[in-house]
């Protein structure tokens, strides 16, 4: 599935719930949001539906987002179930860890291939400022549940913030060090309520120099993979893991941008940064067969954006918070 500009649409982020267990400054106000209704969201047997289409029209990699997604009962269920849609090669997942504990060997015994588990800090007392929630201890023993599992595909997102966790980026990056995971460094995105809040993101090149002072010259690592994300991966000396920067707003990668999203009511989002897409919940809940719904996906991603317009304040933005589009 390609669109106008000739980009191979082959991974698809779908989100499985609004709803969330921490409320973190630069995603959710501290009231919440107003959660959707059970009927308003997919069904797990929609979403499976609409992820064999995907698979149909060439997309191979899922990523399984929220919210956060181990709220949705029975997820491990569906991930085994669309473990067995022919053609998909990856189900990831990207989680806040706190039902980590628990849910790792079912979710690793239903086949998940990846984990991305959001950790800004180490800080038990910067975790609560953090996420308005005092449950960092839920997430170290989910983290190392998982190293004791000998998980293979482990991956650390960290979202760099000026005056809250920038004394701390040394530290998290040294998980790295005897673990075979990533952790990845991700600029801090105009979405959400972050600005409101009054947080600031980290420039990336300043994270990198320091990583530099501190653990040596940073060396590219090169992956071909059609199916990886955006981040850019480097290896440190004497670390087995690997060191990871997203910088969507710095270094806009568009140009090899191969990702849809499916929120969790149903909408089809072909760029994060536009209110633009399909309502495909409409579409599965009416008498649309399967053909129709694929080719309705196909021409809608066909005229999916050239490329977000986060730096300019006069373009159209979709007002949503990150929970609300699917992270």
């Amino acid at each position: 599935m390609k669109d106008k500009f000739n980009r191979e649409i082959n991974y698809a982020r779908i989100s499985v719930t609004d709803r969330c267990n921490l409320r973190c400054r630069y995603c959710m106000p501290e009231c919440g949001v107003k959660k959707l209704s059970h009927a308003d969201i997919l069904t797990l047997e929609e979403i499976l539906r609409v992820s064999k289409l995907f698979s149909r029209l060439g997309v191979k990699k899922f990523r399984i987002t929220g919210g956060e997604p181990l709220l949705r009962r029975n997820l491990p269920s569906l991930i085994r179930d669309m473990k067995k849609i022919s053609g998909i090669e990856q189900i990831n997942l990207t989680t806040n860890g706190v039902l980590l504990k628990n849910l790792a060997p079912e979710l690793i015994s239903a086949g998940l291939d990846g984990i991305n588990l959001s950790l800004d800090t180490f800080d038990e007392k910067n975790f609560a400022n953090l996420t308005r929630r005092r449950l960092f201890s839920h997430v170290l023993e989910g983290f190392q549940a998982l190293l004791k599992q000998n998980f293979k595909n482990l991956k650390i997102n960290c979202v760099p913030l000026r005056g809250v966790n920038e004394n701390e980026l040394l530290k998290l990056a040294n998980l790295a060090r005897n673990n075979f995971i990533k952790v990845r460094f991700i600029e801090l995105m105009p979405i959400g309520c972050a600005w409101e809040s009054g947080l600031r993101g980290i420039p990336t090149a300043e994270i990198f120099s320091t990583l530099e002072r501190n653990f040596g010259k940073l060396l590219p690592v090169y992956d071909k993979n059609p199916l990886k994300g955006p981040a850019k991966y480097f290896k440190l000396p004497n670390f087995i893991g690997e060191i990871g920067f997203i910088d969507a707003m710095e270094h806009k990668f568009c140009g090899n941008c191969n990702r849809i999203r499916l929120t969790a009511e149903g909408f089809l989002k072909t760029c994060l940064s536009f209110d633009l897409g399909l309502d495909v919940k409409k579409l599965l809940r009416s008498d649309a067969n399967d053909d129709e719904i694929s080719e309705k996906i196909r021409e809608v991603v066909y005229n999916k954006p050239r490329e977000h317009f986060f730096n300019d304040v006069n373009k159209f933005h979709d007002s949503r918070l990150m929970n609300q589009v699917g992270g």
